[in-house]
């Protein structure tokens, strides 16, 4: 699954879907089935009675903490060989990138 929830902000099903960019579809099949294997639980909001919030539970730290050391180790061995300087230009330059991306995908709808 590539769709993880967090004890944040972000914690709702839709809030998947627009950081991920991911299909409603995609994100609410992930999420029954990590709420099946219980890693996840949903509650409904006390603000707003529409409002599902997610909330990982103990069982899924292990797999969150692999997955960050996977995306760690996977961000190291493509900067092998680049300076300092070249990696923030990287940077600076897919910033850019995902803004305009974010900006294509807001005015297409």
């Amino acid at each position: 699954m590539d769709v993880l929830v967090s004890q944040s902000e972000y914690n709702t099903a839709a809030d998947i879907v627009r950081i991920r960019k991911s299909t409603k579809s995609h994100v609410s099949t992930a999420l029954k089935v990590l709420e099946e294997q219980g890693y996840i639980t949903k509650k409904t909001s006390s603000n707003n009675k529409k409002r599902v919030e997610l909330f990982l539970e103990d069982s899924a730290n292990e797999i969150v903490k692999e997955g960050l050391t996977v995306q760690n180790q996977f961000a190291y061995d493509m900067l092998q060989g680049l300076t300092e300087e070249e990696i923030k230009v990287c940077r600076k330059v897919f910033e850019k990138i995902c803004r305009n991306a974010e900006e294509c995908i807001q005015k297409k709808g």
